[in-house]
C-alpha cells in the first residue's frame, strides 16, 4: 500500500459526522441549565409581585428536585434505548416544559413547570454525559470540559437574559424564547446524528443495577468527592450574597461578585478537562479540594472587596474544574458495558448529597453559628474527605481511573 493509499484509509476510519452532534449536545447544555438557573433571578421578581417567599422559593427548588429526580430512572431507560433517541425526547420535552411554564397562568402552575424542566435537565445530563465521553474517548476530559463550560456560560447569561425579559414586558419571554430553541436544537441534533457515525459502546450497557453493583468502589469514589464537595458549595454559593452583606457590602456590589464569581468558573471546564487528559485523575482531583479548602478558609479573613474578588476568583476557578475532572474520571473509567448505568447510578446519589447545601447552611445559622463559622467547618470537613482520600488512594484502595 502506497503512503497516499494508506492515508486515505486511515481518513475514511475515521468516524465522520460526531463534531456535528457534539455541537448540539453542548447547544442542549446551554438551553437546559438556562432552564434551571432561570428561576433562582425570578424569586425575587416573584416576591416583588406579591408572591409569598415561600411560594417564590418553592419555584426555585423545584426544578433542582426535578432535576435530581430522573437520573437513576434514566440510567434504566438507557438499558433499553439508545442516547441519541433519549436526548432526542429529552429535547422535545425541555421544549413543552418551557412551554407550559411560559404560558402558566398561575404561580402554582409555574412551579409545576419548573419541575418539568428540572425532570427534562436530569434526563440531559445521564444521556449525554456518556455519550460525549463516547464520542471523543481520547479526550474525554476536553470533551466533558467543553460540555460543562457551555452550562457555565448559561449560568452567568441567565440572571441578565432573565431581566432583559423583565425590562421587555414579561418574565414569561424568556420560556417561549427556550421552547423554540429547544425545538431548533432538537431538530438539528436529529440532523446531525444522521449524517454521524456514533459510537457502539452502551449497546451491552442491559443491566441497571448489576453495573452499579460491578462499579460500586467507582460509584462511591465519585460520590464522595462530587457529593461532600458540591454540598459545600451550594451551601456558599446559595448565600454568597448574603454571606457578604453580613461583611457589610451593599446588594449591588455582592451580586457583582456573585456574577464575577460564577464567570470566573467558564475556562475552569476546559482547563481541567485538558489537565485530566494529561495528569492522573485522582492527583487532579486532590489538588481540586486542596485548593478549594484553602480558598473557602481565605474567603472568611479576607474584607476588602478587592480581597473577596479575587479569592472568589481562585476559588471559582477551583471548585468548577472538579465537576469536569470527576465526569471524565468515572466515565473513562467504566467500561462500556457499564458506562451509563453506573453513571446514572453516582449521579442520583451525588444529586441528592448536593441538594440541601443551602438549606443546611441557613439552619446552621438559625443556630447562631456565624457564616464565618459555617463555612471554616464546611472548609474542615472537605480537608478531612481530601486527607482520607489521599490515603486510600497511596494504600491503593481506589481505582485509579486507568
Amino acid at each position: 500500500m502506497t503512503t497516499s493509499e494508506a492515508s486515505g484509509a486511515t481518513t475514511a476510519a475515521k468516524p465522520r459526522g460526531r463534531a456535528g452532534v457534539f455541537v448540539s449536545i453542548c447547544a442542549f447544555s446551554f438551553l437546559v441549565n438556562f432552564g434551571r438557573i432561570a428561576f433562582a433571578p425570578l424569586v425575587d421578581y416573584f416576591i416583588r409581585t406579591g408572591v409569598s417567599p415561600a411560594t417564590a422559593g418553592l419555584a426555585a427548588t423545584a426544578v433542582w428536585v426535578g432535576s435530581a429526580l430522573p437520573r437513576l430512572p434514566t440510567g434504566y431507560l438507557l438499558t433499553l434505548v439508545s442516547r441519541h433517541r433519549v436526548l432526542t425526547g429529552m429535547g422535545l420535552g425541555l421544549a413543552a416544559a418551557a412551554a407550559f411554564t411560559a404560558f402558566s397562568p398561575s404561580i402554582r402552575v409555574t412551579v409545576v413547570g419548573a419541575l418539568f424542566v428540572g425532570l427534562a435537565s436530569g434526563v440531559f445530563f445521564i444521556a449525554a454525559n456518556p455519550l460525549v465521553s463516547e464520542l471523543y474517548p481520547e479526550r474525554v476530559g476536553l470533551a466533558v470540559g467543553l460540555r460543562g463550560m457551555s452550562s457555565q456560560i448559561a449560568a452567568v447569561a441567565a440572571p441578565f437574559l432573565v431581566s432583559v425579559a423583565i425590562a421587555r414586558g414579561s418574565w414569561r419571554l424568556s420560556f417561549r424564547a427556550l421552547a423554540v430553541l429547544a425545538v431548533v436544537v432538537t431538530l438539528l441534533f436529529v440532523l446531525a446524528v444522521r449524517r454521524a457515525d456514533l459510537p457502539d459502546a452502551g449497546v451491552d450497557d442491559r443491566d441497571l443495577l448489576g453495573a452499579i453493583r460491578a462499579q460500586w468502589r467507582l460509584v462511591a469514589a465519585g460520590v464522595v468527592f462530587v457529593g461532600v464537595t458540591g454540598f459545600v458549595w451550594q451551601g456558599v454559593f446559595n448565600f454568597y450574597v448574603t454571606y457578604l452583606g453580613a461583611k457589610g457590602f451593599a446588594a449591588g456590589p455582592a451580586n457583582t461578585l456573585l456574577t464575577i464569581t460564577f464567570a470566573a468558573g467558564v475556562p475552569s471546564f476546559v482547563v481541567a478537562g485538558r489537565l485530566a487528559d494529561r495528569f492522573d485523575y485522582l492527583s487532579v482531583l486532590l489538588a481540586v479540594l486542596g485548593g478549594f479548602v484553602v480558598t473557602l478558609f481565605a474567603l472568611t479573613l479576607v474584607s476588602s472587596w478587592v480581597a473577596v474578588a479575587a479569592v472568589s476568583i481562585v476559588m471559582s476557578l477551583i471548585v468548577h474544574g472538579l465537576f469536569p475532572v470527576a465526569d471524565a474520571y468515572l466515565l473513562d473509567s467504566f467500561p462500556d458495558e457499564n458506562r451509563a448505568s453506573a453513571y446514572s447510578g453516582y449521579s442520583a446519589v451525588m444529586m441528592l448529597m448536593q441538594a440541601p447545601g443551602g438549606v443546611a447552611v441557613g439552619t446552621f445559622y438559625q443556630f447562631g453559628i456565624p457564616y464565618d463559622g459555617v463555612f471554616r467547618a464546611y472548609a474542615v470537613v472537605v480537608a478531612l474527605v481530601a486527607v482520607g482520600m489521599f490515603v486510600l488512594a497511596r494504600a491503593g484502595q481506589l481505582p485509579t481511573g486507568e
